[in-house]
């Protein structure tokens, strides 16, 4: 999550909640999005990070003085209301705010976010039975109130299911769960084989004056297995109140609160306390170009490549050769030239291992491209068998003049080792090694979801299976964080590579 620029002037937020004597709610979060934040205290907690010990109501007359203090001298852009404790109390906030904000001109009214704090993260219930509910609330006039509907375990069919039985709903996918599009148009197969299947999938209901509205959200991304979640109701509903402050359109300012809640979790001190830790309030406020591998996102550089050159990566990934390949009915004249051209490419991608190996300062890097470069001989002689079985003899092969797509490519493989540091020339070489990677987990896939990719008694089965592995270049990237520019340069030549890959099948296609 990028930091924020302040807003100017200063947007000023309001909170009417329990306290938090452990500090693990949501008032950081203000201060995090760069909003002033007030509170009116409904009731002070005994509480830690092992569960809640004791509460002590506000009395509803304090409460209103407090609002009423408040909404006197500081102008609020948005309100979040927490734990209410009983009836008394929340009638007590509903006539403070009824007389700051009449009836008669709704229009002045800020966001209301409304938040039924009914049981704390270590199970203790914090609101009476006769607490009331959000229709009561609705009635003094808000515009919305958005209602979190919690979280439960669901995987990938379970959302596609109800999604297809009720197409009324939208659905906000965040994160990597952008590589979960049912039409797999993310193309990021690669990324997803230590992926976790189970995924949190949160229902938002939007009610207006008028009930509930038609109109249902449901955002879901990766689910955290994590202790630190103190106080995580309490920050999604701060966030959320301060991006509505901040401008922002509900559904956005849902997405954005549940991403920042979702990096507070993963990036959290698991050092605090013996119980449910607290989040990571503040980082968002962290200045970085590359967001830190997490168990949600273990591949954050990779991700970034593909989402930048998206079209062209899917261009590549998904080209005619590879959908004809998959189906077994690619004309064998265009997967011979293809094979010819690659036995031929191969030692471009030897040479630039070497040129990586010339330029590594240690020995396990040098011992790794030089391993790189055993593979790749090993690799010949399997495409030799290969080209034989579809009847090219190694005589053919050695003869065989090379396209300009061929140099095109391995030209510039050269140049991108003789002009960049390794990690430049790691793009490049890596490029390719991930989108044949990609290509054959995509082919795998289909072949068992729909059954338009045939892999028996297809002849070039051994190709796909060949290629269907994953490797990622996250390590150096952790290692070795980029600057703004250094990462723009990685960006481009993972984008050009891209393109020659794309050139590699369109020469595989030529006829003649």
């Amino acid at each position: 999550m990028t930091g924020f620029t302040r807003p100017q002037p200063s947007v000023s937020v309001l909170t009417i909640a329990g306290s938090d004597s452990s500090g693990g709610a949501g008032i950081q979060t203000f201060a995090a999005h760069q909003c002033y934040g007030t509170s009116a205290i409904t009731a002070l907690t005994a509480q830690n990070t092992t569960g809640v010990q004791d509460v002590f109501p506000s009395s509803p007359e304090f409460l209103e003085k407090q609002i009423t203090s408040i909404l006197s001298d500081i102008h609020i852009k948005a309100i979040k209301t927490g734990m209410l404790f009983d009836a008394n109390i929340t009638r007590a906030a509903i006539s403070a705010l009824k007389s700051h904000y009449p009836s008669s001109s709704p229009s002045n009214l800020p966001p209301i976010v409304c938040d039924p704090v009914c049981v704390s993260t270590s199970g203790h219930s914090l609101l009476n039975p006769d607490a009331l509910g959000p229709e009561e609330l609705l009635s003094f006039g808000p515009q919305a109130i958005l209602l979190k509907g919690g979280h439960l375990t669901a995987s990938m069919e379970d959302i596609d299911r109800v999604t297809a039985s009720n197409p009324h709903l939208e659905v906000v996918r965040d994160g990597m769960m952008m590589m979960y599009d049912k039409e797999g148009s993310m193309n990021m197969e690669i990324l997803k084989v230590n992926a976790t299947s189970n995924h949190v999938l949160c229902q938002n209901q939007i009610f207006d004056s008028g009930g509930v509205r038609t109109k249902t959200t449901i955002l879901y991304r990766p689910r955290i297995e994590s202790t630190n979640t103190h106080g995580t109701g309490c920050t999604l509903s701060a966030a959320i109140t301060a991006r509505l402050a901040l401008g922002f359109e509900l559904t956005d300012a849902v997405r954005h609160a549940a991403q920042y809640t979702h990096l507070g979790i993963e990036s959290a001190d698991s050092s605090i306390g013996h119980g449910n830790g607290p989040l990571n309030h503040f980082h968002s406020m962290e200045k970085v170009t590359l967001p830190r591998p997490t168990p949600s996102n273990p591949y954050p550089l990779t991700t970034l490549l593909i989402l930048r050159s998206a079209i062209k990566w899917k261009a590549y990934v998904e080209h005619d050769f590879v959908k004809l390949l998959g189906k077994g009915t690619l004309p064998r004249e265009n997967f011979v030239r293809f094979i010819k051209q690659d036995y031929l490419y191969l030692r471009y991608y030897a040479r630039a291992y070497a040129l990586l190996a010339a330029k590594s300062p240690s020995f396990p890097v040098i011992h790794s491209a030089t391993q790189t470069i055993l593979n790749i001989l090993h690799e010949l002689n399997t495409h030799r068998t290969l080209c034989a079985s579809f009847g090219v003899s190694e005589e053919e092969l050695e003869n065989t003049s090379e396209e300009m797509e061929t140099g095109a490519y391995g030209g510039y493989l050269i140049d991108v080792g003789l002009r960049g540091d390794t990690t430049l020339l790691l793009m490049a070489l890596l490029a390719c090694l991930l989108g044949y990677g990609e290509v054959g987990l995509w082919l795998k896939k289909n072949a068992k979801r729909d059954g338009w990719v045939v892999l028996e008694n297809n002849p070039y089965v051994r190709w796909i299976e060949d290629y269907s592995g994953n490797k990622t270049i996250e390590a150096r990237a952790v290692d070795d964080p980029p600057s703004t520019r250094r990462l723009e340069g990685w960006s481009e030549v993972w984008e050009r590579c891209t393109e020659l890959e794309k050139g590699f099948w369109d020469m595989a296609m030529k006829r003649g």
